[in-house]
């Protein structure tokens, strides 16, 4: 393993701790309180579990390395839409009332890379569907 790789396992499982973490605080802190947030925001309130179910669940996935690219696509998704429909008229920083976008970008951005690299020598990704065994 090269440092390439260990610090794309690093990046994948420290993203998948973060999305999981997120998505249990959601159910945590109820989830009617999402689904309200949500609705303020003119999206229906039921996306809040969907968002929180994909958060849990694909968050639990990266950090075993299973389905990266497909779970790195939905939080892409979900970061588009967190910047665009409540973060981005707070500003990059933030406006001293609600937070800026700057961690969601860096998520974004995260996500995006491990949408498009290789497997990982260490994800079950490689262990189940990479024949060539690289």
């Amino acid at each position: 393993m090269n440092r390439n790789e260990a610090g794309q396992v690093f990046l994948r499982i420290i993203l998948g701790l973060t999305f999981f973490i997120h998505g249990v605080s959601k159910f945590q802190g109820g989830i009617g309180n999402t689904a309200g947030f949500f609705d303020s925001l003119g999206i229906p309130g039921f996306m809040a579990y969907v968002v929180a179910f994909i958060e849990l669940v694909g968050g639990l996935a990266l950090i075993v390395g299973f389905g990266t690219r497909i779970v790195s696509i939905l939080f892409v998704v979900i970061m588009l839409g967190a910047i665009f429909t409540a973060k981005l008229p707070a500003g990059f920083l933030g406006n001293g009332q609600m937070a800026g976008y700057e961690l969601d970008l860096a998520l974004l951005a995260m996500s995006v890379y491990l949408a498009c690299a290789n497997r990982s020598l260490f994800s079950l990704d490689n262990k189940l569907f990479n024949k060539e065994g690289k």
